[in-house]
């Protein structure tokens, strides 16, 4: 009966069970805490929200069946890595603020600072005279607790002189500090479409993954199907953890998708290597 455990084939369907059912089981749990801790849903929004990512998985896996049954399982479990992969991608990218040193302004010749307004910095040359460097103090704006929708980083640009009247300066020495802030709001509903799409691709994948079993061995489908099942439960009981370490780690939440992009681009590789083997199904 354990005989298939012997084989690297069963082992890697596992793998891909692991993946479509077991990142599914474990996201089911951990898209509550994370729709109120990164987002301060209310605990019956962010449940609400876990259950449309749930729901569909299980309804779609009969269509996966029929798309594996037309098109083959492997064909159908590559397009599901494909489209986590694209989409975990987009999904680690945290909620988040950046600031960094931005475009500022030096002197052209060297002098003393006559005058500072809100806007220009007035240095004056012995020979050449008084030279007046132009500033913006701030370009751009956004709040990082608003509810407006913003599907792309917005930014700030703000620019600070950094002399007071009176200093003697120096040649390209920094007259004014630029610093640009940005903020990605990573919107909460773009975030649960795309969370309901994994899901639901990842039910497609469930179905395809037991068509891969059935094509491989349909002689022992009963007990590779069970032993591929068993793997993938683990999933269900081991990314939970995973994902509790990675945020201790990263301090971000969505370190689970990277997570998941890591390893669906491990499985990918598996598969692609499997499907371009003589003689391999399609």
């Amino acid at each position: 009966m354990l005989t298939p455990l012997k084989d690297i084939r069963v082992w890697r369907l596992g793998m891909y069970y692991f993946i479509v059912f077991g990142l599914f089981v474990a996201f089911s749990q951990w898209l509550v805490p994370y729709f109120v801790n990164v987002y301060a849903l209310p605990l019956v929004t962010a449940g609400l929200f876990a259950a449309a990512f749930s729901f569909p998985s299980g309804v779609i896996r009969a269509f996966g069946g029929y798309l594996s049954d037309k098109f083959g399982g492997n064909r159908v479990t590559l397009s599901v890595f494909l489209t986590a992969i694209t989409i975990s991608a987009m999904l680690m990218i945290p909620k988040m603020t950046i600031e960094s040193p931005g475009k500022g302004i030096m002197s052209k010749l060297p002098g003393e600072v006559t005058a500072i307004t809100e806007n220009t910095v007035v240095v004056t040359n012995p020979k050449a005279g008084p030279r007046t460097y132009k500033f913006v103090p701030q370009v751009g704006d956004f709040d990082k607790n608003t509810n407006d929708f913003f599907m792309l980083p917005t930014k700030k640009v703000t620019q600070v002189p950094v002399v007071k009247v009176g200093d003697k300066i120096g040649k390209k020495q920094l007259l004014v500090k630029g610093t640009t802030n940005i903020f990605f709001q990573a919107n909460v509903w773009i975030f649960g479409i795309l969370a309901v799409i994994v899901g639901a691709i990842w039910g497609i994948g469930k179905a395809s993954i037991y068509k891969l079993v059935a094509e491989g061995y349909p002689q022992e489908v009963g007990v590779v199907g069970g032993i591929v099942g068993v793997l993938g439960g683990m999933g269900g009981f081991v990314s939970p953890i995973i994902f509790g370490w990675l945020l201790g780690l990263t301090g971000l939440w969505s370190s689970a998708w990277m997570f998941v992009l890591v390893v669906t681009l491990f499985a990918l590789f598996l598969l692609v290597k499997a499907m371009n083997k003589p003689g391999a199904a399609k």
